[in-house]
């Protein structure tokens, strides 16, 4: 399946492989035919022993060639194939749901797309052609001596039993051992993306000798089982090569036996042992091979968890939408998440008008942010139906509604390219004169007048080079050059100062004019000019209006200002 389109390239690069593997196979011919040309002068000439040697240099030298060739056939399909199963995964990554994001490690995933996908590409060439080779090396040797001397092919085909009797004796183990360290990888993997993602945390708090003895400690078991798994391999390939050394000493004395009674020219045995050295080459090869196709196995379980998933994207309509007008409709929604029974939302109601500000308020754990991810899709309703303009989000093709809105969390996230990259992130054309607008609005011209190479300056990965404020106006700036329909805005003025802060609201403030938003705040003075606020408590909707409304109420988001204050 994996090498399906390169099925040309796969028979060329076969063909050259034997080609410029037959030295194997003439070389214990000519060398029998020279032994017994001089073991009986009386009989031959010395001409034909040169006959013999300049046929076997001709053989030998063409090995160059056809290795050329036989490398360029094998490389251009096996790199084909490990590229597109690369690309298999990161599209079905893209494809699969957030709550399956959430909870693998990133460090996993790197692991399976990087190493596993090798462990792949490997044990494909193995079978193709080191297996392979192995195969057609064995039924050589035993059709040519099987022709000469059939009593001698017995002994030939005695060591295929014995191989299959090795590796079936220790298959369980050697597949365990590496299911072991597979697993083990990859948890290192995630563990040390998790160390360096936590860098300035763990020098902020003194400690770093903690997450050294976590690492230490993981590393310890890890090489524990690359331990075992190292000694049972060792043991596998000496088994096999004491089993078919004593072997090959066996047939060596029978040929010998049979010589020395005059049924046989002396060159025969050199002949047979060539053929026998080759057959246990190709068994040991095929020995040799198995640990990695067993590591293979597992890679192919490993990456077989990412593209045999049924954690797909939440929603699967067809119904594009060119512009959202932005009216929603939440109607009685529900909505937990996988790993608990606890409701986030519960009996979750609300009806948003076309270009108005909805702002979210409330203490941390009431729903407000998995209001925004329900929004953007991220999350479908364990119960209810969430509309906009009408369309239920299940009949909604979400990558053509995703177009028309722009969000920036609190968690801001920037790539390690330039600002300017960031800013324009999937958006094509953009003009100098736009770009200008939405930096003056996000108020980042003191940023970039003081770079470098102004917008063109690497902010490094994440944004490290920028301070927490800075992240965020790029963010703003991002949202800005989209030109939403709607706009979700998840605390998104929590890491600026006061003076940015109010130059940022101000171009909020522009930015949401007749446009529907949705904000989560905790800082209720910057909800102040919304349209209609609402107060969340244990994923339901406790009081609704506007800023002065609620004050005058003098209920729940009374008592929050209250504490603010």
């Amino acid at each position: 399946m994996l090498y399906q389109g390169q099925r040309k390239n796969i028979l060329l690069s076969f063909f050259f492989f034997l080609i410029k593997h037959s030295p194997v196979w003439v070389i214990p011919v000519v060398t029998a035919n020279m032994i017994n040309i001089a073991s009986a002068p009386e009989k031959h000439s010395i001409t034909e022993l040169w006959i013999n040697l300049a046929v076997i240099l001709v053989i030998i030298v063409q090995n160059i060639p056809s290795q050329l060739l036989h490398i360029s056939f094998l490389s251009k399909a096996s790199r084909q194939v490990e590229a597109a199963l690369r690309s298999t995964m990161v599209r079905k990554l893209q494809h699969l749901s957030i709550s399956y994001h959430s909870e693998a490690r990133t460090g996993q995933l790197q692991s399976k797309v990087l190493r596993d996908v090798e462990n792949i590409e490997v044990l494909t060439k193995q079978m193709m052609f080191t297996f392979s080779a192995a195969i057609t090396n064995v039924v050589v040797a035993i059709s040519v001596t099987a022709f000469t001397n059939g009593t001698v092919a017995i002994f030939f085909i005695l060591v295929i039993p014995i191989a299959l009797g090795l590796v079936y004796i220790f298959k369980r183990n050697l597949q365990t051992k590496n299911k072991d360290f597979r697993t083990q990888i990859e948890s290192m993997s995630g563990q040390v993306a998790e160390t360096v993602a936590m860098i300035t945390v763990t020098r902020a708090h003194g400690l770093e000798e903690l997450e050294i003895n976590k690492t230490d400690k993981t590393l310890h078991t890890l090489k524990g089982k690359g331990y075992k798994l190292d000694m049972s391999e060792a043991l596998f390939g000496a088994s096999g090569w004491v089993v078919f050394t004593s072997f090959q000493m066996f047939t060596l004395i029978f040929t010998s036996i049979i010589a020395y009674r005059g049924s046989m020219q002396v060159g025969d045995i050199a002949m047979y042992q060539a053929y026998f050295t080759s057959i246990l080459m190709s068994v040991n090869q095929i020995i040799n091979v198995y640990p990695q196709l067993a590591k293979g196995y597992e890679s192919i379980v490993s990456v077989s968890e990412v593209l045999f998933s049924n954690k797909n994207v939440e929603y699967k309509g067809t119904k594009r939408i060119a512009n959202v007008q932005g009216k929603f409709t939440f109607d009685n929604v529900q909505f937990k998440y996988d790993d608990t029974e606890k409701h986030v939302l519960s009996d979750f109601n609300l009806d948003v008008s076309v270009g108005e500000s909805i702002a979210f308020v409330g203490e941390s754990g009431a729903g407000k942010s998995t209001v925004l991810s329900l929004l953007v899709g991220f999350y479908r309703p364990t119960n209810g139906r969430i509309y906009v303009d009408s369309i239920s989000f299940d009949e909604l093709d979400m990558q053509s509604y995703r177009k028309n809105i722009a969000i920036v969390s609190q968690n801001t996230i920037l790539f390690s390219g330039s600002i300017k990259d960031n800013i324009t992130y999937g958006l094509r054309d953009v003009t100098t004169e736009r770009l200008d607008k939405v930096i003056k609005m996000s108020n980042l011209q003191d940023v970039i007048a003081a770079m470098p190479d102004g917008l063109n300056t690497k902010i490094g990965e994440h944004g490290g080079k920028l301070s927490g404020g800075q992240r965020q106006r790029i963010a703003i700036a991002r949202a800005l050059a989209r030109n939403p329909d709607v706009i979700l805005l998840d605390e998104a003025t929590s890491a600026l100062d006061n003076k940015s802060e109010y130059k940022v609201q101000q171009a909020i403030s522009e930015l949401i004019k007749d446009r529907t938003t949705f904000i989560v705040a905790h800082r209720l003075s910057t909800i102040r000019d919304a349209d209609r606020i609402v107060v969340m408590r244990e994923g339901k909707c406790v009081e609704t209006g506007t800023f002065d409304e609620l004050i005058e109420r003098k209920g729940e988001f009374y008592q929050l200002r209250e504490m603010q204050f």
